[in-house]
């Protein structure tokens, strides 16, 4: 072997952890991008057509490669390597994304680079110089300092969607964990959820004083205050003894099966309880029995893959190694790759009810569209945030759906602005208040 080949082959190997808290563990990440815009495109094999043929919002939108996550590698880089400084451009192209994750599953399937945890680290560097977040994203939070909600609502008022014939019992195996939306704004998927217990011969509790889930304040790289909020929240949980905490929120979810632990250094498994969303709940009390559907929801419906409860809910196991030759690792890394999705859970639910005519959108599990609400982009660009549910509302409409049911309530929010806007007749529900509605009538 020439002394060329020698250094090639056995240069020291460099350490690295999945940390979002320094960008310096995401140069190689960064670097390694071909450019080959695998982020943006959908999946060829799992393409529908000419018309819907990408998946990441920014790159669509803005039709310019910073947007892309093949722009946003470059700038970063740069960065990381002091070559390139923060100005009001750089910042908003970071902001101008709804870390969806579909850069992460599209890049995965090719080049396994850790591009979602890159874009976070970005904005949690951005925070760190001083730069972000974006001034709207100051004022939201400031909320959930003050009142422990993203709407600056009376704190007081938190538990006012609690109706008697579904009222929480003192002590449960189940802690039903509300979160903002739900409790202060769409109260009716919370009441559904609570119905939905009961219904299933289920107690369930809430939290002595629930706060805030935290996940736009860790969606703008606001670290050390998310992770102040998940320390707390853990606790809380623990000191209940709930064995399970159930949420009917898809970021809650995220946010307490991957980014708490990604916060605290721990793996999911060590939260102390298990982590559901209501979609695996429901499923699981269907296949068992317990829930039963014995009213008609005549109605085609199509339903739409949350990124929380799809791309993003692969449970966090912290990482630490070193990275040698053509990117090998060791130990070995199991990369999250989208895979523990919730994809079969609602569609499940829903083509066992009833009187559902269930079809699909032509972009649907990992290759969805996002709805343009998440991770700050509805505060920071709204009008970003509204163009994002109008082009899901057209796979909608060329569904031929009366009903689009999703599995947040901040998804729902958007597309009810957006059938509004186009007056549209298209009913837009949670899959809480479908199901209730099955049950119920």
């Amino acid at each position: 072997m020439t002394k060329e080949l020698k250094v090639r082959y056995y240069k020291p190997k460099s350490e690295f952890k999945l940390d979002i808290d320094d960008i310096q563990n995401f140069v190689y990440d960064m670097s390694r991008c071909i450019k080959c815009k695998g982020c943006t495109w959908v999946e060829h094999t799992y393409m529908p057509g000419t018309k819907y043929t990408t998946r990441c919002p920014s790159a669509t939108k803005y039709l310019f490669d910073s947007y892309g996550a093949y722009g946003k590698m470059r700038i970063g880089h740069a960065m990381a390597e002091g070559v390139l400084d923060w100005n009001e451009k750089a910042l908003e192209i970071m902001y101008a994304c709804t870390l969806c994750g579909a850069c992460d599953v599209g890049c995965k399937r090719n080049l396994d680079l850790e591009i979602g945890l890159t874009l976070e680290s970005l904005r949690v560097k951005a925070v760190k110089d001083g730069v972000g977040p974006m001034p709207a994203h100051k004022v939201m939070t400031e909320k959930i300092v003050k009142s422990h909600n993203c709407y600056g609502a009376d704190h007081k008022k938190r538990r006012e969607w609690v109706e008697k014939d579904a009222a929480p019992s003192a002590k449960a195996d189940i802690l039903y964990y509300v979160g903002c939306n739900a409790s202060y704004e769409n109260k009716g998927i919370a009441r559904a959820t609570a119905k939905i217990f009961k219904a299933c011969g289920d107690d369930y509790m809430l939290m002595t004083d629930e706060w805030c889930c935290g996940n736009k304040t860790f969606s703008v790289g606001m670290l050390d205050e998310a992770r102040s909020i998940a320390e707390r929240n853990i606790a809380e949980v623990r000191k209940s003894g709930a064995k399970m905490l159930i949420t009917s929120c898809a970021e809650g979810y995220r946010m307490w099966k991957v980014d708490y632990p990604k916060l605290l250094d721990i793996s999911t498994d060590e939260l102390g309880f298990k982590v559901m969303h209501l979609l695996e709940y429901a499923d699981q009390k269907l296949k068992d029995g317990s829930l039963k559907f014995k009213k008609s929801f005549d109605a085609r419906v199509v339903y739409h893959d949350a990124c929380s409860v799809s791309r993003l809910c692969d449970p966090w196991q912290p990482y630490e190694g070193k990275r040698g030759w053509m990117g090998c690792v060791e130990p070995r890394l199991k990369r999250r790759r989208g895979t523990s999705g919730l994809y079969s859970e609602p569609r499940n639910i829903l083509n066992a009810i009833p009187g559902v005519e269930f079809v699909e959108m032509p972009r649907t599990r990992e290759n969805s569209f996002c709805c343009g609400a998440g991770r700050g982009t509805e505060e920071a660009f709204p009008e970003f945030s509204s163009w994002a549910a109008d082009q899901r509302l057209e796979e909608v409409k060329d569904s031929g759906a009366e009903a689009l049911v999703s599995a947040c309530p901040w998804c729902k929010n958007n597309f009810t602005r957006a059938v509004n806007a186009q007056d549209e007749k298209v009913q837009v529900l949670d899959i809480a208040e479908v199901i209730c509605a099955a049950i119920e009538g």
